[in-house]
């Protein structure tokens, strides 16, 4: 099952994203589709991890199809 932002688009790996008004990038997506044994889907459903250096370093989002502070800029 894909992973949209709340404007549509779908997310994929190295989109350039703002998180919390900071300029980020998509690390990977973990999808139940592409690796049902991920630990990310495991243990969580599955989501995505954000790098964000200057305020958050790393953050692994579930369900970021709800996540109102991630912003889709660009894709790569």
């Amino acid at each position: 099952m894909p992973f949209f932002y709340q404007s549509g688009e779908e997310i994929k790996k190295g989109d350039r994203v703002l998180l919390h008004g900071e300029p980020a990038e998509i690390e990977f997506v973990a999808d139940s589709a592409d690796n049902p044994d991920d630990w990310y889907v495991v243990e969580c459903g599955g989501g995505v991890m954000i790098i964000e250096p200057k305020c958050f370093g790393s953050l692994f989002v579930s369900g970021p199809q709800d996540y109102e502070d991630l912003c889709f800029v660009s894709r790569v």
